[in-house]
């Protein structure tokens, strides 16, 4: 039986929800091996001047243990 873990990602992005969830992943998986999932926790976005200036996510990886 594998043993999951669980961590949690903070990202952005100036592009989109999808590029941070991108990035979330391709950062997390710099040092973390056996990604098999990501749960998008939350969303946010930030305005600047009455726009949307950049997107922000808080994601759960979860990953097997060797």
């Amino acid at each position: 039986m594998p043993i999951v873990k669980v961590i949690e990602v903070i990202a952005s992005s100036e592009k989109g929800i999808d590029d941070a969830i991108q990035q979330a992943v391709a950062e997390a998986s710099k040092t973390v091996r056996n990604i098999d999932s990501v749960y998008v926790k939350d969303i946010k976005a930030h305005v600047k001047d009455g726009r949307v200036a950049s997107y922000g996510c808080i994601c759960k990886i979860s990953f097997r243990v060797d």
